[in-house]
């Protein structure tokens, strides 16, 4: 039916805003070789995570859950798919960025956390925290680190070194350290592989923190069923693949 003259025209709904999206990637494969086997550890994944997002990605052990945040992190090659972050494509079919602006990428956009806490024995906590001072420095780092250990609870330990602390505080160093070039994303290995379940629980807070009051994309491996709850979104895998 056509409309009175003069009626007045209703309005269009505006659309809703886009995130921006911190990574996208899509049919990511990785294949390893040995001998004449060849075994695939990231089968076919894409996914698309926004800036300011939780995901944690679980699965029993060899599901692809390292291989693949490795490959998102730019810590190691897919064989074959396309990964953009930021926006920019770091490598598809066509195109695949330079060792060198990878670690440009690797400075700039991430924080990492694992298992492990490779802190130098010898150094205390705050010379731990600001090493990667010494390889790069983002303009806008934190000029004063004792904001972060103060945030971490600890700036009563900045003079103490590794082996004086318990394994939390050991793993809130290690967190420090990731953050001191106030990276986009953070990537956390299973960050609590190593700690009891209270302190576990406590490196899930800071966690869930620095994503919400900080706006930290974090991705978070894990074979904790409750330490995935925290995040927005968990991503199951198993065989490579994304289930369901």
């Amino acid at each position: 039916m056509t409309p009175a003259p003069n009626a007045p025209i209703a309005p269009i709904a505006p659309m809703a805003p886009i995130a921006p999206l911190a990574l996208n990637a899509r049919n990511l494969r990785k294949i390893y070789k040995r001998g004449a086997e060849e075994i695939v550890a990231v089968d076919d994944v894409s996914l698309t995570i926004p800036k300011g997002e939780f995901v944690s990605f679980i699965g029993p052990s060899g599901s692809g859950k390292t291989t693949l945040i490795n490959i998102l992190g730019c810590l190691d090659n897919a064989t074959s798919g396309s990964l953009e972050i930021g926006g920019r494509t770091v490598f598809s079919a066509k195109k695949c960025l330079s060792e060198s602006d990878l670690t440009k990428i690797r400075r700039q956009v991430f924080g990492y956390i694992f298992q492990k806490f490779y802190l130098v024995p010898t150094l205390t906590v705050y010379e731990n925290v600001i090493l990667p001072f010494a390889f790069f420095k983002k303009p806008e780092a934190e000029a004063d680190p004792m904001g972060i250990l103060k945030f971490l609870g600890l700036d009563k330990r900045i003079d103490h070194r590794p082996s004086e602390l318990s394994g939390g505080e050991m793993q809130r160093v290690a967190i420090a350290r990731a953050l001191i070039n106030k990276p986009e994303i953070l990537l956390a290995d299973e960050p609590t592989g190593n700690l009891d379940t209270k302190r576990s629980g406590e490196i899930g807070e800071i966690l869930k923190n620095l994503n919400e009051k900080e706006g930290l994309t974090v991705l978070l491996v894990t074979h904790n069923p409750s330490l995935a709850k925290i995040a927005h979104r968990t991503i199951s895998l198993i065989d490579g693949r994304i289930a369901g």
